[in-house]
């Protein structure tokens, strides 16, 4: 019997020991790149108080290892960003906390060992990590942060442990691959209800992380900022009549998204909530809804009170009875080619057409009085526009990167040019500027390369750098 217990002691030793060789010491990071070359030190910028004593290649086991005069507690804020060349990692036991960019833009890094003492997930923590694939989060972690996983995306699944209790917005933003996510049905914050695949704050039924194949519970009353923000591989989505809340960004960029029904119940849709969905062709609200609709078939969705057109697309046929297009209402709609604007609309809002990329043409009516900030911005296939004479000023980068906008005419109604207003029109060669014109911001005309003569009346007030990045020979009169 004291033999049995003797020889049973001895296996046991032999497996702690064992144990005790693959365990990494508290003091090393092990990891692996391309080429086994080591990271260059100039990369790794701090572990706190832990000074680098060594960072050398170990043929015999094939990997690389960074060792440390004391044991290493945190990932420093943006330890190994942008170390593209990184490809697996193992951090030791004494790490509690990954912190913000630690892991940013690792293109190559396609594994990592989270050991079950690490209790936060900083902000940006593995941003734009595109060859994680899979991650394993511990039951130690109680905070995922904003962006943590944004843009990770060849990341498919991701299971959220019982022990964490707060998940920041924008977590899975941009992880277009992911098909699976589960929450624990231990966790006392957090549930993927009826095998959802989504992340829902149990206690406000906000669902606050989506992927393309969430089926949103009819249990669910809002929709949060950003949930599908960059899914670009959802291709439909049911809205159940129990959302009241569209937030914020969360369908921006889901750009295969094809059509989207607005239940009667939903009382709020946040800016932008469907920015970017660029094949969009369909938009309907129900005939129920109190507060918005879809007048006339126009596949848009428009404040009925205000008559302000919230949200379009490539097919938006703007009705007689709006009165103002709201501000993002057709942000990064790169497939609409030309809109009519009726004579009703008086405000063009910010930021409206940012982005319309393959946007040739467009007429401003003369009820047009504002032209809010980045209006037009980014529409670089537009040649011409017409500024009617009811417009008072052009806002703050409103025309800014039209690189193929040639002529403009300014009509002797404005009375200022914002800043960054023509910045980056790298086609245009001569502007008049009116007399009523009294202030040109800074950078207003900045980088227009191909400006050779401007115009400008002798009592207008003009900043300085107004003209940054213009030729040499620019030639400026002033009459």
């Amino acid at each position: 019997m004291n033999k049995f217990l003797l020889v049973l002691l001895f296996c046991v030793l032999g497996l702690v020991s064992c144990g005790d060789k693959n365990k990494i010491p508290t003091n090393e990071i092990h990891y692996t790149t391309i080429d086994n070359e080591v990271l260059p030190l100039e990369n790794l910028l701090n572990f706190g108080e832990g000074r680098i004593v060594s960072n050398n290649y170990v043929q015999e086991k094939n990997l690389c290892i960074l060792k440390f005069d004391k044991e290493v507690t945190e990932i420093w804020e943006g330890a190994f960003y942008g170390c593209s060349n990184l490809t697996s990692i193992s951090i030791p036991p004494s790490v509690m906390k990954i912190g913000r960019f630690a892991f940013s833009d690792c293109s190559n890094l396609t594994s990592i060992s989270i050991p079950p003492s690490v209790t936060e997930i900083g902000r940006c923590a593995f941003s734009s990590c595109s060859s994680l694939t899979s991650i394993s989060i511990p039951p130690s972690v109680t905070e995922i942060g904003k962006f943590a996983f944004s843009a990770c995306s060849n990341l498919t699944s991701i299971s959220i442990p019982s022990s964490v209790t707060k998940i920041g917005d924008s977590a899975l933003e941009g992880c277009y691959s992911l098909t699976s996510i589960i929450v624990s049905k231990d966790n006392k914050v957090y549930d993927s209800r009826e095998d959802c695949n989504a992340i829902i704050h149990t206690d406000s039924n906000t669902l606050i992380c989506g992927c393309k194949n969430t089926v949103i519970p009819s249990s669910v009353t809002d929709i949060g900022s950003n949930a599908f923000s960059e899914c670009s591989n959802l291709t439909s989505i049911s809205i159940p009549p129990s959302v009241t809340e569209i937030g914020r960004g969360a369908f921006y960029g889901c750009s295969r998204l094809t059509s989207i029904f607005i239940p009667s119940s939903v009382e709020g849709i946040g800016y932008r909530a469907f920015s970017a969905c660029s094949n969009l062709t369909n938009i309907v609200v129900s005939e129920e809804n109190k507060v918005y609709d879809s007048r006339e078939d126009c596949n848009a969705i428009i404040h009925s009170d205000s008559n302000t057109l919230i949200c379009g697309c490539k097919n938006t046929i703007i009705p007689p009875s709006v009165t103002e297009i709201g501000e993002g209402a057709f942000f990064g709609c790169s497939s609409l080619t030309s809109i009519s604007i009726p004579p009703s609309v008086t405000e063009i809002g910010h930021s409206a057409f940012f982005g319309c990329s393959n946007l040739t043409s467009i007429s401003i009516p003369s009820s047009v009085t504002e032209i809010g900030h980045s209006a037009f911005s980014g529409c670089k296939s537009l040649t011409s526009i017409s500024i009617p004479p009811s417009v008072t000023e052009i806002g703050e980068g409103a025309f800014r990167d039209c690189s193929s906008l040639t002529s403009i005419s300014i009509p002797p109604s404005v009375t200022e040019i914002g800043v960054f207003a023509f910045s980056g029109c790298s086609s245009l060669t001569d502007i008049s500027i009116p007399q009523s014109v009294k202030k040109i911001g800074y950078d207003a005309f900045s980088h227009c390369s191909s400006l050779t003569s401007i115009s400008i009346p002798k009592g207008c007030n003009v900043a300085n750098d107004a003209f940054n990045g213009c030729p040499a020979n620019l030639v400026i009169t002033r009459y």
